[in-house]
């Protein structure tokens, strides 16, 4: 019965336990002061931040790719290995 208890009460700190990392960077984060408007990180660009132009014409190069690969495995399998010439 003890035992139960024990293995609940580490769940629930198991549980908990990011709650309390939460709380502490909140209290942090009010501590520290604020970074000045002219410190601010720039937004990021439409050509840093990738295009769906680029993600998709990517996908479509690694498609390609990989069919191109597993469309010359069997030609490979198939082929057999030239002989050795005898001597």
């Amino acid at each position: 019965m003890i035992n139960k208890y024990v293995a609940i009460g580490l769940g629930v700190l198991i549980a908990l336990e990011p709650l309390a990392a939460v709380a502490q960077t909140e209290q942090l984060a009010q501590a520290a002061p604020a970074p000045a408007a002219t410190e601010a990180a720039p937004a990021a660009t439409h050509a840093t931040r990738g295009s769906h132009r680029r993600h998709t014409r990517r996908q479509g190069r690694e498609a390609a790719r990989r069919a191109r690969a597993s469309a010359r495995h069997p030609h490979n399998m198939s082929t057999a290995p030239a002989e050795a010439p005898k001597s």
